[in-house]
This record gives C-alpha cells, sequence and structure tokens, in this order.
C-alpha cells in the first residue's frame, strides 16, 4: 500500500457576531479546515487550553476580551507564540492596520471582505508556515515545530478521533478526558476502540506511541 502524509488544518475562528462566526466557519470548512469557533477573546483562551489550531482568525472589537488582547496573549505564551494570527475589523485607516500589525498580528483584513481574500490569506500563512517547518525553522513552542496533525496515509482519523489522541498521548485516562471534552466515558472508550482498530495496535500505550512517532501529541 502506498505511504504518505495526510494533513489535517485547524482554524480557531474568533468573533461575537453569530452571523459571521457561521458563515465565516462554513466557508473555511467548505475549504477542507476544521473550525473552533468562540464568540469573545476569553472564550478563545478556554479553547486554546484543548486544541491547538494551526492558525487564528480573530477580529477586533469584542467585548471582554478584544482582538488586540487576545494577540497579546498568544504571544506571550512560549506554547501558542509561534501560532500566525489573522486580524479583523471594519477599521481600515492606516493607524489602524499598523496597530495590528505592530501589535504581533500576521495579517489585518478589513470588512467586508471577499470570501476569497480570507481564503487565500489563511492558504499564505500556513504554507509559510509550513515552509519554515520544513526548512527546520523554530515553531517559537520550545521545539515543538509539529502543530498540524501528521498520520499515515493508510490511517484516516476523525477529527474527534484526533482530539482524543492527543489526550490519549498526554497519558490522561479515557475518565479525565470524558470530563474535559464532556461527553462519556463510554464515547471516549469507542473512539479510542476504534483508533486502535485503524491502526492495528493492541493498547493505549502502542497507541501513544504510534501517536509521538507520528507526532500527534
Amino acid at each position: 500500500m502506498p505511504t504518505g502524509v495526510y494533513v489535517m488544518k485547524r482554524v480557531l475562528l474568533i468573533d461575537d457576531e453569530p452571523s459571521f462566526l457561521l458563515l465565516a466557519g462554513d466557508l473555511l470548512e467548505g475549504q477542507g479546515y476544521f473550525v473552533d469557533r468562540a464568540r469573545n477573546g476569553r472564550e478563545a483562551l478556554t479553547v486554546l487550553e484543548t486544541s491547538v489550531p494551526d492558525l487564528i482568525v480573530c477580529d477586533i472589537m469584542m467585548p471582554i476580551l478584544d482582538g488586540y488582547r487576545v494577540v497579546q496573549e498568544v504571544r506571550t505564551n512560549p506554547q501558542f507564540s509561534w501560532l500566525p494570527i489573522v486580524l479583523l475589523s471594519a477599521l481600515g485607516e492606516v493607524n489602524d492596520r499598523i496597530k495590528g500589525l505592530k501589535g504581533g498580528a500576521d495579517a489585518y483584513l478589513v470588512k467586508p471582505f471577499e470570501p476569497e481574500e480570507l481564503v487565500a490569506t489563511v492558504e499564505a500563512l500556513l504554507s509559510r508556515t509550513e515552509r519554515g517547518i520544513s526548512n527546520g525553522g523554530s515553531s517559537g513552542n520550545g521545539g515543538e515545530l509539529e502543530k498540524t496533525m501528521i498520520v499515515n496515509f493508510n490511517v484516516a482519523l476523525t477529527p474527534t478521533e484526533h482530539i482524543v489522541l492527543k489526550h490519549v498521548a498526554r497519558g490522561q485516562s479515557n475518565k479525565k478526558t470524558a470530563k474535559e471534552l464532556m461527553v462519556s466515558q463510554r464515547t471516549i472508550e469507542a473512539h479510542v476502540s476504534n483508533m486502535l482498530l485503524k491502526t492495528n495496535l493492541s493498547n493505549r500505550t502502542e497507541l501513544t506511541r504510534w501517536a509521538l512517532e507520528n507526532r500527534l501529541s
């Protein structure tokens, strides 16, 4: 059977407008990305505690914690500081753009923008990050270069299985994983069993080793 890699990219979309979250999320999912959604900066930071994306798309004007603060929090955290960030705003003056880019954003899009512009920006930033990793560059997270999910070509895990696998690789019990993901323990056990069948492995220890070797943890 041919070998290769299967790369799955995850985007964290942050905006306090429900309609934008829905439409932009559907747009990115239609392009093959997995999208996590957050309605404000504080909620986004909570999401980051359990699911590290490959890229963040964040509105600036939000309650509780605005986009500038989100960028600041991400850039000062060694675990996430490498993440590419796209800032979105209805503020299109030069000074606004400069503030966003100097604050640590990698790109700044002015609302309203064409859907193709968002997709092209996301693709360009992810490609740039991937080239940096391929060339041996540092991701800025203490040497952990891999934040995309790479698996053997003949093992296709679902998005949920990828999330569960990361918890397994950390040595967490099914009970603790179920509590953190807010599902039943039986659901987690079913996902672990499915992954063992797909990978032809015998136990959680082997699954953890496989995840580490494939840089999935």
